[in-house]
Parts: structure tokens; C-alpha cells; sequence
């Protein structure tokens, strides 16, 4: 029986990194589309978050999931509307590079909070990856790092802090709340950012209704359900670091589509990312599994 539930946990702790992992590599896709809508970024994230909360919506009624709004999925709901709203507001003010840097501090944020408000204990070695890991993502952008608008780069601290936020309040509660949570946050972000379609002046075409359509269905609706399932296994912290793949993928998205070659500091930079974080998963699984009553 000790074996058959360790053999059952392990499997389900390893669909869960693959579903983060598979979640990051579509998050990553966000540059290629939204570049090509010429609309007012609010308005993006509104559209496209109107259309991943369908997609987030119809997965609960096919699960039969209940759709239960409390306290905490109103709560995790505001702080992931906050986070693709100030990731949005970061990119206008400042550089992407900037932006994206900026918001994968979150590690960081979730060692802090943790440690003061809910007393969890990490490890050296925890310390230890997420210090490496900020240095390769800095790594990856050397070259398209600068100072950036002030404002902007204060509002790019503050996402990070949400980033990491959600992560938190996702792990915190059960797969309904969870979802709940997810769908709220999609319908804030709708409702915050569709007005500024008609409010100022953007080109409605076809092609930006297919790319906002993709970018609703595929880069956010489909990879926060992947989240949300995710997160019932994977330790908020896990699950951060394992999403650090969608700042290392950008470069490759961006050699595929537009042949733009990532240089030497971003080749080394994601490497030491991608290495840091699986030695850091195996170790975590391997201790796992020791632990088991």
C-alpha cells in the first residue's frame, strides 16, 4: 500500500511539472501576437481575457466543476487581474526586457512572504536557485536591459510582486476555488480593459480578431487551466520557477517568427536557468519521496 500511494503521488507530482512546464511554453507565445494587433494594450488584455474566460468557464462545466465565488477566489481572482494588468501597463512604460525581468522576480516575493506571513521554512539550496535563476533571466536580456521609464519599472516590481502573489493564494486553495479564482480574474481583467477598445481609436480587422483570438484561446485560456490544475500539486515556489521557461522560450520565438538570433549572454543565460531548475526538481522530487510516512 506505502508503495502504491509513493507511486501514485510521484506520477501525479510529475503530470503536474509537465502541465507548468507545458503552461510556461505557451505563455511564452504572448510577444508574437500581441505585437502584430495594432490595438491600445489594455484593450488586448481585455479581449483576450474575455475569450480565456470562456475557455477557463466551459473546462469547469465540462469537469462539472463547481462555479463557487467566496472570499479567496474573489481574492486570488483580483491579484491575477492585477498581475496581467500591470504586466500590460510595465510594457508600455518601459522596455519588454525590463518588463519581463522585472516580473520574474516573483521567486523572490514568494521566499519573503512565505518566511514573514506563513512561517514556511526553505531550504539553502532554495536560496540558492532562485538567486541563480534571476541571474540568467538578467543573462538572457543583458543586451536589451537599460533604465527604462521609472514608472515603468516600478509598475514592472510591482507585477512581479503579483506574479508571485498568485502563485500563493492558487496553491492556498481547492480546484473549484481555484478555477473560480482564475475565471474571476479573466472577467476583472475584461471589464477593465475592453472599454479602452472603443474608447480610443484602434483598427478592428480581421487578422487582429484571429491573433486575438488565439492569443484568448491558446496563450491564456488553455494555460491557466493548465495552472489551475497544476497548482493543486506544485508548491507556489515550484511552480514559479518552473514557469521561468516562458521568459527563455521569447528568444526563440522570436528566431523562429521574425529571425532575430539570440546572442551569446541569452544562449548562456537560459542555460544556466534551465539547468538550475531541473537540478533543483529532481533534488526537490528525490526529497520528496524520502519523506513519504
Amino acid at each position: 500500500m506505502y508503495s502504491e500511494t509513493t507511486s501514485a503521488e510521484s506520477r501525479a507530482r510529475g503530470v503536474a511539472i509537465v502541465q507548468m512546464l507545458v503552461c510556461a511554453a505557451l505563455w511564452s507565445v504572448a510577444g508574437i501576437f500581441i505585437k502584430s494587433i495594432p490595438w491600445n494594450p489594455l484593450a488586448i488584455a481585455g479581449g483576450r481575457s474575455l475569450i480565456a474566460a470562456g475557455v477557463a468557464f466551459a473546462f469547469m462545466r465540462w469537469q462539472r466543476m463547481r462555479f463557487r465565488v467566496s472570499r479567496s477566489a474573489v481574492t486570488s481572482g483580483a491579484i491575477l487581474s492585477l498581475t496581467f494588468l500591470s504586466f500590460v501597463a510595465a510594457n508600455k512604460l518601459t522596455t519588454s526586457a525590463n518588463a519581463i525581468v522585472l516580473q520574474y522576480s516573483a521567486p523572490v516575493y514568494i521566499l519573503v512572504v512565505s518566511a514573514l506571513m506563513y512561517h514556511q521554512r526553505f531550504r539553502r539550496a532554495d536560496y540558492i536557485v532562485v538567486a541563480v535563476t534571476l541571474a540568467g533571466i538578467a543573462l538572457c536580456f543583458a543586451d536589451k536591459i537599460n533604465s527604462g521609464g521609472t514608472l515603468g519599472n516600478v509598475i514592472g516590481l510591482a507585477s512581479g510582486l503579483f506574479f508571485g502573489g498568485m502563485f500563493m493564494a492558487s496553491g492556498r486553495m481547492d480546484g473549484d476555488s481555484r478555477m473560480t479564482g482564475i475565471v474571476l480574474g479573466h472577467l476583472f481583467t475584461a471589464v477593465i480593459g475592453l472599454p479602452f477598445l472603443f474608447i480610443l481609436p484602434n483598427e478592428i480587422t480581421g487578422a487582429a480578431i484571429v491573433n486575438l483570438m488565439i492569443l484568448g484561446v491558446f496563450q491564456l485560456g488553455v494555460p491557466y487551466v493548465l495552472f489551475g490544475l497544476a497548482a493543486g500539486r506544485c508548491p507556489p515556489l515550484a511552480a514559479c520557477l518552473l514557469g521561468i521557461v516562458e521568459p527563455i522560450l521569447n528568444p526563440v520565438w522570436v528566431f523562429i517568427f521574425d529571425g532575430e538570433a539570440p546572442g551569446p549572454w541569452a544562449l548562456i543565460g537560459g542555460l544556466i536557468v534551465i539547468a538550475a531548475v531541473s537540478v533543483w526538481t529532481i533534488s526537490n522530487s528525490r526529497t520528496a519521496n524520502r519523506q513519504q510516512p
